[in-house]
């Protein structure tokens, strides 16, 4: 395909606008590591509410829902639907606490919760493993569906399409810092959901998918729709990997960007920057409703309709013969749909899609070079650099994370497979991540030996668990990770009193889990949950009234009222349920 002088007009402006946002932003980003990592901490929540959903908005997302459809229907994004549980309960429980906590990074926590060396040690340890491979890993994923886009839409080679997509988002990010990324990322969400919502309108009109009646009715994809599993057609093999696995364990017990138990990331950078908690906890809601209730719906249909056009891999490569052996998987599909889109409708799409992948990787880059920066380079080589010196630094390992995570792009197949590989290396740590601000036992100890634990069984199942399916190496690595840091919580050497006392005054954790530190240090100074009950409750409900709009949404597409209103009737109760609990403890923004 070839871009019209309208569609390239589109793209070339979009992309001037933004090399323009952080370029005009640069000299406010450059006076200190606080400009530039964290905006001052002054952002409001709706910003970072937006900009929170924009950067889970990749290029690798449609291309990872198109895969999951194609393989498992409708049912199989469960598999990501069901992270919604530990979302809610950052927004209610934990969004307040990050805020509160006054750290730079979510990696410099580390030295606030715990004590000694083992903390130093974790400190330093995470730092290069969040900021540089977990993250480059991230990076690569994303840039292999910009490949996967460049070589099926445009004939582009892989380092054709890396450097294209590469090239403008390092600059704006070096140059504007974290307050270019958030306005950024304003533009660019907007611009995302416009081009996914007027593809999939155009796609369904085609002759071959008939609109949503002709897709809906087609025997392609009609086995492929449910929301539900059936006990009488799913066998429990089936059932776990889809289902099962992801509501009752993966939730809580996996470690996934975006996704975090009790937060992380480039999440807990937004909730950091809010100008206060309130606004931390707002602009997480805002995030966990856009990203699960508003946003799915056009990939999911993309996704059906290319079961109608491109059956198998077989009808994908006889369209596109020059697309590479080894990219060519059902993740595919979604940019091989997107050939069939006009002039003008074309240059918009790869618009959206060119602000998918700037969000995302903006977003990464920054963060990453955050954590290298604080909690690597100044804390342990540079403690006495200058804010100027850190900034400089910033920039330089934000080009070192772009350049490492094309290259790795280059190495790897498909998105679901690092989704895959990120699941299992986290398995079984994110119990940990949940306790560790309400239990005072969790101790340095149990995450460093958690960390190895998990790294240890994800690396023995890809040389010896070729037997086992995925859902039963997440158990697995679960089961054997709890089990070696749960131990260490009452065995290893305890966190320093002094640590756990100044922490529960700062941050003022409820529930039963501090009561010996309550005793020892007495009221905490900072107004922690009186009782766990209502944020809990409040979780629940928030969980319920998102799941009923989803869900609602997708059976009023599907033609079915009665459920489509029966779900959005349970919806606005619950979220009416949810006002009631917590009107009287979130202050009004």
């Amino acid at each position: 395909m070839q871009l019209s002088t309208a569609d390239a007009f589109i793209v070339g402006g979009f992309l001037a606008i933004s090399l323009a946002i952080g370029l005009r932003l640069s000299r406010s980003a450059g006076r200190d590591f606080g400009a530039f990592f964290l905006a001052g901490r002054r952002q409001p929540w709706w910003l970072l509410g937006v900009s929170m959903v924009a950067t889970t908005f990749s290029t690798d997302t449609p291309n990872l829902i198109a895969d999951i459809v194609r393989n498992h229907g409708v049912l199989g994004n469960w598999t990501w639907w069901a992270f919604l549980l530990s979302g809610m309960l950052t927004v209610f429980l934990y969004a307040k606490l990050w805020r509160r906590s006054g750290v730079s990074t979510d990696v410099e926590f580390y030295e606030l919760r715990y004590s000694g060396r083992a903390a130093a040690f974790l400190r330093a340890f995470r730092g290069v493993y969040l900021g540089l491979v977990f993250n480059v890993l991230i990076m690569a994923a994303v840039t292999l569906a910009a490949i996967k886009i460049g070589s099926v839409m445009f004939g582009w080679s892989p380092l054709q399409t890396v450097l294209v997509a590469a090239g403008v988002t390092l600059v704006y990010s070096a140059a504007g810092g974290l307050q270019g990324v958030l306005f950024t990322d304003l533009a660019q969400f907007a611009m995302a959901m416009v081009g996914s919502v007027a593809a999939t309108a155009h796609i369904l009109r085609l002759p071959e998918v008939g609109g949503l009646d002709g897709l809906f009715s087609n025997p392609l994809v009609q086995d492929k729709l449910e929301f539900w599993p059936s006990l009488t057609t799913m066998s429990w093999s089936d059932l776990a990997p889809v289902f099962l696995i992801p509501l009752l364990v993966q939730w809580w017990a996996a470690y996934y960007p975006g996704s975090e138990p009790g937060g992380g990331g480039y999440l807990v950078q937004r909730m950091l920057s809010a100008r206060d908690e309130n606004h931390a906890l707002w602009a997480t809601l805002l995030f966990n409703l856009l990203h699960y209730a508003v946003r799915p719906w056009p990939w999911i249909l993309v996704a059906l309709a290319s079961m109608v056009v491109f059956p198998g891999l077989e009808d994908i490569r006889e369209q596109f013969p020059h697309v590479p052996d080894e990219v060519l998987r059902d993740d595919l599909a979604y940019p091989a749909m997107l050939t069939f889109l006009p002039p003008g409708l074309l240059g918009l799409v790869v618009a959206s899609l060119a602000a998918a992948y700037m969000s995302t990787m903006s977003t990464s880059v920054n963060w990453g070079s955050s954590i290298l920066v604080s909690d690597v380079y100044r804390r342990f080589f540079r403690p006495d650099a200058t804010e100027r010196r850190l900034v400089w630094a910033g920039r330089l390992f934000t080009v070192l994370l772009m350049v490492l995570a094309c290259a790795v792009s280059l190495t790897i197949e498909s998105a679901l497979e690092v989704f895959q590989i990120l699941v299992q290396i986290g398995a079984g740590t994110g119990l940990l991540y949940l306790l560790r601000w309400f239990w005072w036992r969790v101790n340095a100890t149990t995450e460093i030996v958690a960390m190895i634990a998990s790294f240890s069984v994800a690396l023995a199942m890809q040389f010896f668990g070729g037997h086992l399916d995925g859902w039963q190496q997440v158990l697995a690595g679960v089961a054997v990770t709890t089990l070696c840091w749960l131990p260490c919580a009452f065995l290893a050497p305890q966190t320093d009193q002094s640590a756990l006392v100044a922490f529960y005054r700062k941050i003022g954790p409820g529930g039963p889990g501090w009561c010996p530190i309550a005793r020892i240090s007495g009221p905490a100074g900072a107004p922690g949950h009186q009782s766990l009950a209502a944020p809990l409750g409040a979780s629940l409900l928030g969980s319920l009234a998102i799941y009923g709009a989803l869900l609602s949404t997708g059976y009023l597409l599907y033609g079915r009222l009665a459920m489509a209103v029966a779900l959005g009737c349970l919806a606005c109760a619950c979220g009416y349920a949810l006002r009631q609990v917590w009107v009287n403890r979130a202050i009004a923004v």
